[in-house]
């Protein structure tokens, strides 16, 4: 095979398996990402899923599979049929172009990591693993039938661990994860407060004079997927609401039919009137909807990674009620949330707690943003990228130099 001339090599080669863009968490960090690689003057090919809203960077271009009516819209987050079927496509899309182009190295998100060991194997490219979630995991999460093939799915998601030049998870937990597995190299590079991007964005709707809330709002931010712990978050709300009647919740996010289902259970629970769904709204309304708030809830029940809602609640000048699984321990502590078991009671309790105390609540709030602000921002995002690409490129360049000697 003719080699191909070094000046028309990418860079890198970005696999992101997942609609691109929208406003949702991983999608959300590659956009960051990608920003940071056009301004390192990186050239790059970005291969992603037909559905999403376009973005521009700098020396880089985007390749989408082809529109699939059947199964390439309304991806959900997470393991899916829809998500696999797509992953074939994509993988058809990124061999052609490694094939032509013989990227440098390859950075796979998520899933799209055995397609780069596929390569890595064949075509001897690098590669760096985005391990935004234990996928091992994820599966048997959605699919418990599949349980007994657990250790099959962990070693496939070791060897893939391993033979990374590096890994980048997105947590301390998935670090742990990949540590265990045998990972060379680990840098952890975790998600950034989105709530100053909103900051001079559009303004939001009037929650409290559309709902007619005159208490304390509980608020939740994000997409409605079992594991985010809505069914929890609801039975705590009407336990609440036993002491404290004023009490509202808000919830921004979710499809029509999740939407339908948890006002279904909010009905069912009897506090349909005091429960309100707005349905999804842009990141750009994210600093008007906090100010709206007095209270911001992630009841999430399953997954080790952090929500990335989590650094923008923590910049939000609100404060924080979470369970107190490791998703959320590995950032927030008792100093600056408000901690509760992932019971209805206990979260309810601690419903009760911050709605009693404004002290409480500035007091956590204050505490929460100090640590936003000089671990959480976009600028430390950027400057961890880059002392990773320094490492990574340095490492390709050494590798290089061995084959040409």
């Amino acid at each position: 095979m003719t080699p191909v001339p070094a000046s028309t090599r990418p860079d890198v080669l970005f696999l992101a398996p997942h609609p691109f863009y929208q406003e949702r968490g991983t999608p959300m960090a590659v956009d960051l990402l990608l920003g940071v690689l056009a301004r390192r003057g990186l050239r790059t090919i970005v291969v992603t899923f037909a559905e999403g809203q376009d973005k521009v960077y700098p020396r880089t271009t985007v390749h989408r599979i082809p529109a699939l009516p059947w199964a390439g819209k309304g991806v959900p987050p997470g393991f899916s049929l829809k998500k696999l079927v797509c992953d074939v496509f994509l993988f058809c899309k990124a061999l052609g172009i490694v094939v032509r182009r013989r990227p440098r190295l390859v950075h796979a998100v998520e899933e799209s990591v055995f397609m780069a060991l596929f390569f890595r194997i064949l075509f001897n490219i690098p590669y760096v693993y985005d391990m935004d979630s234990s996928m091992s995991v994820q599966i048997l999460h959605k699919l418990p039938v599949l349980k007994p093939l657990g250790p099959f799915f962990r070693w496939c998601e070791g060897v893939a661990l391993r033979r990374a030049l590096v890994v980048i998870p997105v947590c301390a937990a998935l670090a742990d994860i990949a540590r265990l597995a045998g990972a060379r190299q680990i840098h952890v590079l975790t998600d950034v407060s989105m709530a100053e991007a909103g900051a001079a964005g559009e303004s939001a709707p009037d929650l409290r004079a559309k709902y007619g809330i005159q208490g304390v709002c509980c608020m939740y931010i994000g997409n409605l997927e079992p594991y985010q712990g809505i069914d929890l978050l609801l039975a705590a709300a009407a336990l609440a609401l036993k002491t404290v009647p004023e009490l509202r919740l808000v919830i921004v996010g979710g499809t029509t039919e999740s939407i339908a289902a948890y006002q279904s259970r909010a009905r069912n629970l009897g506090i349909a009137e005091q429960t309100h769904f707005t349905g999804p709204l842009p990141v750009s309304m994210m600093h008007a909807l906090f100010s709206q708030a007095d209270v911001l809830v992630s009841p999430r029940i399953k997954g080790e990674n952090t929500p990335m809602k989590i650094y923008s609640y923590l910049d939000s000048g609100r404060p924080i009620l979470a369970t107190d699984l490791p998703t959320h321990t590995q950032v927030l502590t008792s100093e600056i949330a408000q901690l509760v078991r992932p019971e209805a009671r206990s979260m309810a309790e601690g419903m009760v707690r911050l709605a009693a105390s404004p002290e409480l609540r500035e007091q956590l709030a204050l505490a929460a943003r100090e640590l936003a602000r000089s671990e959480y921002t976009p600028e430390v995002f950027e400057r961890r990228v880059n002392v990773i690409y320094d490492h990574l490129l340095t490492q390709v360049e050494q590798q290089a130099g061995r084959k040409r000697a």
